[in-house]
This record gives structure tokens, sequence and C-alpha cells, in this order.
């Protein structure tokens, strides 16, 4: 006998994003009469959507390029901020005195803004682009530290007592059973500072004035251009989205193998 299938899991977004289009165009037509209605955002919108990348100036470009240059940024601090987020959870994890020293730095450091943490490095790098990725690297960088750290510390005692009878160096011990014991923890980390990367880059684009989908939020915005501004909001969203889902893909072909 066939099994149903369930089409709910298929049929409930559809009925999420008709319930926000139906808001949306309430608040136009009533409450927020200078908010455009989803047609009027897509009639004023469209060329930017379905001419991702085309290019007349700086600023005004498609967004398939607007995307790419932001997503470039990105991966460099991302990148950045795991190359020295990783080893430092790792480093935390494994020793108290290490802790002890870093925890109260890392607790003050860590709700600092990137608003706040970007004038920094404009004044260190005096160039906006290196200041950019500074800041979400710093921003960015936490969320894997401190779950890293959580995940060594949350390895069973009996994996590390099977790897003492068998008499495993240091090195392996840390190879062969804290790292693969600790990576459910360590992709929760990461996934969660891909989001906070995402999130960085666009408040640095807009701060910079750089191109890519911050940098055009903010140039519509001072023009005062509404429809383009809510393409942009829906394709940081979109994008974002894109980023974690990616990730959780990653994280469960990881745990099949």
């Amino acid at each position: 006998m066939k099994k149903k299938v369930d089409p709910s899991p298929y049929l409930l977004p559809f009925v999420g994003l008709f319930f926000a289009l139906f808001v949306w165009t309430l608040l136009s037509a009533t409450v927020a009469k200078d908010l455009p209605s989803p047609y009027r955002t897509w009639t004023e919108s469209k060329h930017y959507i379905l001419h991702p990348f085309f290019k007349d100036g700086e600023m005004n470009q498609g967004l398939g390029r607007l995307a790419f240059y932001s997503l470039v940024r990105v991966v460099k601090g991302y990148a950045l901020a795991l190359l020295i987020g990783t080893p430092l959870g790792f480093l935390i994890g494994l020793s108290k005195k290490t802790s002890q020293m870093f925890d109260p730095l890392i607790q003050v450091l860590r709700p600092i803004s990137p608003l706040a943490w970007l004038p920094l490095g404009l004044v260190i790098f005096q160039k906006s682009e290196p200041a950019a990725l500074f800041t979400l690297a710093l921003c960015a960088m936490w969320p894997t530290v401190l779950n890293t750290a959580v995940g060594v510390r949350s390895i069973n005692p009996d994996f590390l007592n099977v790897g003492r009878v068998l008499k495993l160096s240091r090195w392996q011990m840390f190879r062969k059973i804290i790292v693969p014991a600790s990576m459910p923890y360590v992709f929760i980390g990461w996934r969660l500072s891909l989001g906070i990367a995402w999130l960085v880059i666009v408040a640095a684009e807009m701060l910079t004035g750089s191109p890519g989908i911050g940098g055009f939020l903010w140039q519509e915005y001072n023009a005062l251009v509404y429809s383009h501004i809510l393409m942009s909001i829906l394709t940081i969203g979109l994008i974002g989205f894109i980023l974690d889902r990616l990730m959780g893909l990653l994280e469960k072909r990881f745990r099949t193998t």
C-alpha cells in the first residue's frame, strides 16, 4: 500500500508568502501611503531583476552584480573569521587556563556593534575594503569560537579514556577523537557566523558606500526610491536564506559521511 504524501510542507510556505504579500498590500494602501505595494515595487525594480548583470555606473548595476560584490567580501571575511575563530575555540575548549585568560576579553568584544568596529578599521587600514573585511571577521568569529569551545567541553569522557588506553599521542587524540566529536557544535558555530557575516557586510557597505547590496540600498534611501529599498531588503533576506540552507546541506552531508 502506497504511503500518502503530506502536501503541507509544500503548501504552507506559499500560504505564509501570500499572507505576507496581503499584509504588505494592505499597509501600502492604508497606514503607510509612501510604502510601495508589491506590484509597484516589481514594476519599478524589475529592470534590476530581469537584467541582473547590467552596469551603468558604479552603483547603478543589476542585482546579480551587486550581490556578487557583497558575496565576494563575505567569503573573504568569513574565511578569515573561521581561520581565527576555529583554532581559538579549540584552544579555549582544551585549556582551562586559556579559557580563563580570554573569556573576559571575548565577553567584552562580542557585543560590540559593527557600526563601532568599522570606524576603527578605517583608522587602522585607511581604506574601506580592508576595513570592511576587518569588521566582518571580528564580528562573525564569536559564534565559531564559543560553539567550538562548548563542543570540545561536551565530549564524552569515555571517548578520551579510549584514546588514553590506546596510548594515542596528543596530536592523534586531537585529530581522531576531539575534532570529530566536536564537529556538530563547530558546524553550528560556522552556520551562525555565516549569518552574522552576511548581516555585517550589508551594514559595512552602507557606511562605506562600497558597491554591493548594502551600498545600493543606502544610495536609494538617500534618493528616496522606496521600491528599490524594498527590492534590496528582499534580496538581502533571500540571499541570507540561501546561504543558511547551503550551510545546512553541507552540515547534513558531513554528518552522513
